[in-house]
């Protein structure tokens, strides 16, 4: 088990702003009109991949509105009928670093003509599939508010936090692989296949969850300066502004100094 703070690759970056809100929901609503058609079935509580579509809507403050009008999409006709296909792209941005990016998508063509500008423009090669997905583990990510112990159970507050060897201990006692400490709060990993049941454990525990989802995690990563680290922030920036990106995933490491500095750019 380690608690030492890392770089995490797309997660916890700056807060969304009202102008990138719009794009933000638009990015979930597909995530839950894709999961509820997959699932068969509008109702959380009998879609498992709808449910945590949902999840990670609302962990963003996403509207009931529009997350049921997502969940309708997902079951409309004619005009309302949009058919989102899954795809990934895979390249080596600047500096080598390797980018997996995850797309939902109504026009491949359009889709990959994006993220190969993307990649362009930043002076790195898109791959083709299985080129740079070999780096990466499928785990799973639960994002945990950190947390003291009241008589009831663990709550949230700003002021004070759990003792990290006491967190260590549950952790380990629901099965998780690893943490890491990600300011206000700690991101449990597991097995891709084992979240539900990590994450049953720890709220068994009395620890509350705000949210979970699977990610990819470099098996190396690579420690990058600030310069060169500002050449892939930029890069992964410009393909989360695609409508049709989900999700980007790199190899990218710095040190707590340079993480500081580019959220400050």
């Amino acid at each position: 088990m380690s608690g030492h703070s890392k770089w995490a690759t797309t997660k916890h970056k700056k807060a969304a702003i009202d102008a990138k809100r719009s794009a933000l929901f638009s990015k979930h609503s597909r995530n839950i009109t894709v999961a509820a058609r997959n699932g068969g079935d509008p109702n959380p509580d009998n879609n498992a991949s709808l449910a945590a579509a949902v999840a990670r809507a609302r962990m963003v403050s996403m509207p009931n509105a529009k997350i049921q009008a997502a969940i309708d999409k997902a079951f409309g006709t004619g005009a309302d009928a949009v058919v989102y296909k899954e795809v990934t792209y895979e390249g080596y941005g600047p500096a080598g670093v390797a980018v997996y990016v995850e797309c939902l998508t109504d026009n491949l063509n359009r889709t990959a003509a994006d993220v190969r500008s993307a990649f362009s423009h930043a002076g790195g090669n898109l791959g083709t599939t299985g080129s740079v997905a070999f780096q990466f583990t499928r785990k799973g990510s639960i994002a945990i508010d950190k947390v003291i112990v009241s008589e009831e159970k663990k709550v949230a507050d700003k002021e004070n936090a759990v003792d990290e060897d006491e967190f260590m201990l549950a952790v380990a006692e629901a099965e998780g692989d690893d943490y890491e400490d990600a300011g206000d709060q700690w991101i449990v990993y597991t097995a891709y296949d084992k979240m539900q049941a990590v994450e049953a454990a720890l709220k068994e525990q009395g620890i509350e969850v705000k949210g979970s989802e699977l990610t990819m995690v470099p098996n190396t990563p690579n420690e990058l300066e600030l310069n060169d680290a500002k050449k892939v922030q930029r890069l992964v920036d410009h393909l989360e502004e695609l409508d049709d990106v989900q999700s980007v995933y790199t190899s990218m490491s710095v040190s707590d100094e340079v993480a500081e500095q580019l959220d400050e750019d």
